[in-house]
């Protein structure tokens, strides 16, 4: 079912007085009985992109540099943990996105999904990169044993068109997205991994029941294809289907629920615009592709999604969360998104933190039932959203 959130479309601005203050601050929801309290929990995290729980207490939080940060106690550790291979960082990622093992508790891995550079066989390119998957063994001060558990066939010379998310699943494969290039119609060229969501076994393999394993021209890695940049992984809680959000240009931000083998369509139908205003399809839906579950007009830049499935906000259970960068490429827009549903599909949306202004980057739950949300910037929040408790 394709639901549409229509807007009139903003002008980019510019204000110098975008920066996160002190909190805590306490806002009002549209879910009944439901106020909450956000408060800082660290602060100083350069261009955070990706978060994860440990079992202990700690939560690493990857910047996009290339550090990997660990955050003891509520207090961010001032030297980052060793042993993240070399990133090539760009404007819209570096690394990015971090998951534990199924079997964390035994064998201490970490995945991390990152930019690689390499070189070309043009001596006019200058940036040469592609995305990969690696891990290591934390022993609670750094990453040993580091290696490429994964290295897409996916180089580009052009330093825009990253954002990956990895996410494990319950029979211990892994999924990773691989965003589009500046090349826009390679999504639909299935001889690489450009624009696509991978699936691949813990170790870096081929399922043996992936969707193209065995099949002419497409790489048998590749579970769903024709996405743009995905940057949200998750699982529907009660169906145990795969959700995914990705960007447009302007306008045409989608959620999708993946199923192996289908075309989503980028760039070939697409409700979206370019940045100079022009349709990037001709269509918005043609036969073969999957239509958005929901759709943004205009953009919201959505990055982080979670399902809340916890007991510290009863009235949010079963609500999807997204983070969201901007609203129709207006600055201090940023927000997190509370999209409840129904069997039909979307049912409401509410808006979020807008009052602090600022990009958001992930959202997750915590082990602990509360909602932990990353600003992105120079210099980067953890916040943690908490109920108020009444009577």
């Amino acid at each position: 079912m394709l639901v549409t959130l229509a807007a009139t479309e903003g002008h980019a601005q510019s204000d110098p007085s975008l920066s996160l203050g002190d909190g805590p601050w306490v806002f009002d929801t549209y879910a009944p009985a439901t106020k909450i309290r956000v408060s800082v929990v660290a602060r100083g995290i350069v261009h955070p992109w990706g978060m994860v729980f440990l079992p202990d207490g700690d939560i690493l939080v990857a910047e996009r540099a290339g550090n990997l940060r660990v955050i003891r106690d509520g207090v961010l550790d001032p030297e980052p943990i060793a042993g993240i291979p070399p990133v090539a960082e760009a404007s819209t990622g570096g690394l990015m996105d971090l998951a534990l093992h199924p079997d964390y508790a035994d064998n201490g891995l970490v995945y991390f999904v990152y930019v690689k550079g390499g070189e070309s066989e043009d001596p006019d390119v200058d940036y040469w990169a592609t995305t990969a998957v690696g891990a290591g063994r934390y022993d609670g001060e750094a990453l040993r044993d580091v290696h490429d558990v994964f290295m897409a066939n996916a180089w580009s010379s052009a330093p825009g068109g990253h954002g990956s998310r990895i996410l494990f699943a319950p029979d211990g494969t892994f999924f990773v997205s691989q965003p589009h290039r500046r090349e826009v119609d390679r999504a639909q060229d299935n001889t690489d991994h450009v624009g696509t969501i991978l699936r691949l076994n813990n170790d870096g393999s081929v399922p043996s029941d992936n969707p193209f394993l065995g099949r002419e021209g497409y790489l048998p890695e590749i579970y769903s294809y024709g996405h743009r940049v995905v940057e949200g992984l998750a699982f529907h809680p009660e169906t145990g289907e795969l959700w995914s959000h990705e960007h447009a240009p302007q306008g045409g931000d989608e959620m999708n629920i993946i199923f192996p083998g289908r075309n989503y369509g980028w760039p070939i139908a697409s409700y979206g615009r370019e940045y100079n205003g022009a349709r990037v399809s001709e269509h918005a839906w043609r036969e073969g592709v999957e239509e958005p579950h929901l759709l943004w007009i205009p953009s919201i830049a959505p990055s982080g999604l979670t399902f809340y499935t916890g007991d510290r906000f009863p009235e949010w259970q079963g609500n999807v969360f997204v983070g969201a960068l901007r609203f129709a490429r207006i600055e201090g827009t940023g927000h997190v998104e509370r999209i409840v549903l129904n069997s039909m599909g979307e049912q409401r949306r509410e808006w979020l933190l807008m009052e602090l202004r600022q990009r958001i980057r992930d959202v997750r739950q915590g082990p602990d039932g509360l909602l932990y949300v990353l600003t992105e910037g120079e210099d980067g929040a953890l916040l943690k959203v908490e109920p108020v408790e009444t009577g």
